[in-house]
């Protein structure tokens, strides 16, 4: 079914709209496969032709009734898994939305990445490419974009197994319909050398006030990549940690099953987790007007202004959120704040108004919003 953002905007979010695991500390679960089709180049490298025909081929093994099944070879444990148990052809989730983003306004895109849907890579190049996704935004599939196809799983909350399984489902459906570039010994091919063997990237969004605000963040982030894993900000800005959001993911994926990869991944996510209850209690004890004065002041900074910057309003969400999880806001969910988060993104502010804001109008915008989201809070 062709999408339209409208239906969208008009379902809870797939990520974001439950509730968060860990005592609110883990937001949300991404996996992600990098596939390609054996005998093409890289979609950076393809003739628009090319790229049409590969989006085709795509489109009709996810629909999973006009594309002949094709024989799977068999490879090391660098890369292909056997065929997940009970899965069988067939849709992999029934009626999807499809997108083209190379046919879309700009801001219909933008709002597409906001809901971490497609990359800033594919905002830039975005001729011949393709979304497939889940109503519920919990499964897409990107065609053209760096790879010929990118499998994504997102889950509210601390659920890696969850989506493991998800995509390992449909990366078998599709497996059976489409030739996927592998080796023997080097597993899945793709565009990145850092994607190939399992091609799997997995990552989880964390919530960190307190490890920021008890200056442990920067010790803590460089333990991270001494075990091999990436930590970013969560808004695509490097390790800003604006809002204290942070991504944390595996920079690798060969040499390793995917069991491997996101058992190394759990453990430390439970570490982290760990660690940030430490410091939220320790600052609660030491100074807990501190903390009720930075719950309070981000509450009032959303609740009073009448221009709010992007970066402003989520700094201020953070706080917020703290506060709902430290339990001292009445009516105020974590879901209303996760909700604004998304929100607040200037593609949604300009999507919401039905036409491009300039900087002040969404300033004021944005305020306008937040003080009538938090007014019962």
């Amino acid at each position: 079914m062709k999408g339209s953002i409208e239906t969208l905007l008009r379902n809870p979010l797939g990520f974001l709209g439950g509730p968060a695991g860990d005592d609110g500390i883990v937001l949300s679960t991404r996996l992600r496969f990098a596939r390609n089709l054996a005998g093409h180049r890289f979609p950076g490298a393809l003739p628009p032709e090319e790229r049409s025909a590969i989006g085709e081929t795509v489109e009709a093994a996810v629909s999973a009734g006009t594309a002949p099944p094709k024989g799977r070879r068999t490879g090391a444990a660098a890369g292909r898994r056997k065929k997940a148990p009970g899965a069988s052809a067939g849709s992999p989730d029934g009626e999807l939305l499809v997108f083209e983003p190379g046919a879309m306004e700009r801001i219909d895109r933008e709002v597409l990445a906001e809901r971490r849907l497609v990359t800033d890579e594919l905002l830039r190049s975005p001729a011949g490419t393709m979304l497939l996704v889940r109503p519920d935004e919990t499964v897409s599939i990107t065609v053209n974009g760096e790879d010929h196809i990118r499998l994504q799983a997102l889950r509210p909350g601390f659920r890696l197994a969850e989506c493991l399984g998800e995509l390992n489902r449909i990366d078998d459906l599709l497996a059976e319909r489409l030739d996927y570039a592998f080796d023997d010994k080097l597993g899945y091919l793709t565009a990145s050398p850092t994607n190939v063997g399992t091609g799997m990237r997995a990552s989880a969004m964390l919530h960190l006030p307190g490890l920021v605000l008890s200056g442990q963040i920067a010790a803590t982030v460089q333990g991270i990549g001494k075990l091999n894993l990436s930590v970013g900000g969560a808004f695509g800005d490097g390790t800003d940690n604006r809002g204290n959001l942070f991504v944390i993911s595996n920079q690798s994926t060969l040499g390793e099953s995917e069991e491997q990869i996101l058992e190394r991944l759990a453990a430390v996510i439970r570490q982290i987790v760990a660690q940030e209850r430490l410091a939220r209690a320790g600052l609660i004890e030491k100074d807990q007007n501190a903390i009720y004065d930075f719950v309070g002041r981000s509450y009032g900074v959303l609740r009073h202004s009448y221009c709010l910057g992007g970066a402003e309003a989520v700094k201020c969400l953070s706080g917020v959120r703290f506060g709902v999880d430290a339990g001292l806001f009445g009516s105020l969910t974590a879901a209303r704040v996760n909700e604004l988060l998304l929100a607040v993104g200037s593609a949604h502010l300009q999507k919401r108004a039905g036409r491009e804001l300039s900087a002040s109008e969404r300033a004021a915008r944005r305020a306008a919003l937040c003080r009538e989201m938090l007014k019962n809070a």
